[in-house]
């Protein structure tokens, strides 16, 4: 089939390992586009953190960030903003303080990421990976000034972030709480999912689900990947996730994306 878009996740998916752009890969997403295919990045980050991945590319893309609560086209317009509302954010936010103090949360709210502290070690790590810098905030100030979240962000160890997603996910059931990696947990309104945001995006263009071709790697990938016409799952994926996916391709360090476009002739 002659799809219509591509679709990628980020982290696990488009980059490396060592969160690099492989040459093979941006080629090829540069060949789709400038055959009028539009492509787009669809991930649990901010706009700020997806702006220089697509630099390394070479070419225009459209974001589908927080998961799909940000939509934004490769001219800027942002077609799509949907924020937690209060209760949701208040909630979260106590219940976190009160049986989960070891984790760090991070506020992500439009186009800035807040943070309690910028000396937490895991806030220090993802700013080296997105190459963002955190804002310092009270949070309560955010909520009472009506500056929602697209997002709450639960960074910890991997025990306690499997621990959260399942704890939270019983008593939040009206939130949608995912790990992104084994590290992290994005916390959004239960109406907002990666399918969400491609649906709001595909729309714009007019173009069908079933001519969308997606790439990804995890579980907060789950909803893109059963809601495209043909999902691809990285070969560094987990079982379920390939499980779920209409193929399986290399490993993200192994240039993936680039081979199942050459496999089904989209690229030379």
């Amino acid at each position: 089939m002659d799809y219509k878009i591509i679709l990628s996740d980020i982290d696990g998916t488009l980059l490396t390992s060592d969160h690099r752009v492989l040459p093979r890969t941006a080629a090829a997403i540069r060949q789709v586009v400038a055959r009028g295919i539009p492509f787009a990045l669809v991930s649990a980050r901010m706009p700020e953190a997806i702006t220089p991945i697509i630099a390394q590319i070479g070419t225009d893309a459209a974001k589908v960030c927080y998961n799909g609560a940000l939509v934004i086209t490769p001219e800027g317009m942002e077609i799509h903003d949907e924020r937690m509302s209060r209760a949701h954010t208040d909630t979260v936010l106590n219940l976190i303080a009160q049986s989960y103090s070891a984790a760090s949360m991070s506020y992500y709210a439009g186009h800035t990421w807040y943070v309690r502290t910028r000396d937490d070690a895991d806030v220090q790590r993802e700013e080296g990976i997105t190459g963002v810098h955190s804002v310092v905030e009270n949070f309560q100030r955010l909520i009472a000034a009506d500056i929602l979240p697209n997002k709450l962000f639960a960074m910890g160890t991997p025990e306690l972030i499997v621990r959260m997603e399942q704890e939270l996910s019983e008593v939040l059931p009206t939130l949608s709480i995912v790990r992104s990696a084994p590290h992290l947990l994005e916390i959004i309104e239960r109406t907002v999912s990666k399918a969400t945001g491609i649906e709001i995006l595909l729309a714009h263009y007019g173009i069908d689900r079933s001519e969308a071709l997606a790439f990804g790697d995890n579980y907060n990938d789950i909803p893109m990947l059963r809601y495209v016409g043909h999902s691809v799952a990285m070969g560094n994926a987990p079982d379920e996730i390939k499980d779920i996916a209409g193929s399986v391709t290399e490993a993200n360090d192994a240039d993936g994306i680039y081979h199942f476009l050459k496999k089904i002739h989209m690229v030379e």
